[in-house]
């Protein structure tokens, strides 16, 4: 957990605020912005709300932006009584952003966001205007057989290897090799803030709890029957007539580009998609300036929808 004054040299200006509603302290930014529109940007593994510093002054022109760490993540505490399963951070992310009574939301979902954001799609869809999947894949879609998927993938593999919870254990050392193994292309812009910035919620091998359970809920049981049930408990044509588009980082060595573009397809099949060669799958770092033009281009073209 970090300080929460902590600014890392000034590249994350913004505002720390706390929500206790989920029995631990969640970090969360809420920045106002000029507009109508409310963007919800949601992380994954091994992030935290960092990952979207250059998507809050951009989208900040349009409206109000919203950027949550989930439990174990960044600036929110890591308890160590919780199973850190993805039902468990949906649940979070609902409880907050009810808490918030946000509407008009355009969801940005990357990594394991797609199914944390998605499931606030699929249970409140009045409260999201669009959604814009990132190097990420949606809870209902459906992929031909034969397609490679996560499982047949590189990251996914290096996580049934000795090294991994060896790696994982450790990330305030190891942060940027994990990022690189997942897809992180453009490494020039890394200097001794950035490390600071993506190792410090990691100081111990406990405070890697989150970032240990994310990867292995990949292949857990319990993650396909949550995510079974929610879709059965919920409307997925509802869903499927939110406006959508899908941004993918071919480089992604996590979630093949074309299982993700099936994924979305199969939900959204007259939605646009983008794919950027040299992008990885963390697009937030290697492409922020096109792919936060992208998602303003898109709300725009949207706005009213919701």
């Amino acid at each position: 957990m970090i300080d929460a004054q902590e600014t890392f040299a000034g590249s994350w200006p913004y505002q720390p605020r706390f929500f206790d509603g989920n029995g631990f302290r969640q970090h969360y930014i809420d920045e106002p912005g000029n507009g109508d529109e409310v963007f919800v940007c949601v992380h994954g593994e091994p992030t935290w709300a960092y990952l979207y510093r250059n998507f809050v002054p951009p989208l900040t022109r349009l409206g109000r932006v919203l950027i949550p760490d989930h439990m174990g993540f960044g600036k929110s505490e890591t308890p160590q009584d919780r199973d850190y399963s993805i039902e468990e951070h949906c649940d979070n992310l609902d409880r907050l952003l009810l808490a918030l009574d946000v509407t008009n939301v355009t969801l940005v979902i990357q990594d394991w966001g797609g199914a944390i954001g998605g499931s606030f799609a699929y249970r409140h869809p009045d409260r999201v205007a669009r959604i814009c999947v990132c190097n990420t894949i949606v809870p209902g879609g459906r992929v031909a057989a034969g397609t490679a998927s996560v499982a047949d993938h590189d990251w996914f593999k290096w996580v049934h290897t000795p090294a991994f919870e060896p790696t994982l254990s450790n990330l305030s050392a190891t942060a940027l090799s994990v990022m690189k193994r997942i897809g992180f292309e453009r490494t020039g812009h890394v200097d001794e803030h950035w490390i600071r910035a993506y190792a410090s919620p990691f100081p111990t091998p406990e405070s890697c709890r989150g970032a240990l359970q994310f990867p292995r809920n990949i292949a857990n049981p319990v993650t396909a029957a949550f995510m079974l049930k929610l879709i059965e408990d919920n409307d997925i044509d509802k869903v499927k007539a939110i406006p959508a588009m899908c941004i993918h980082g071919e480089e992604d060595r996590a979630i093949p580009t074309e299982f993700a573009v099936a994924n979305f397809k199969s939900l959204w099949p007259d939605a646009p998609v983008v794919t950027l060669p040299g992008v990885g799958h963390f697009l937030q770092e290697d492409a922020p300036e096109a792919v936060c033009a992208m998602i303003a281009l898109f709300a725009q073209s949207q706005a009213g929808s919701g």
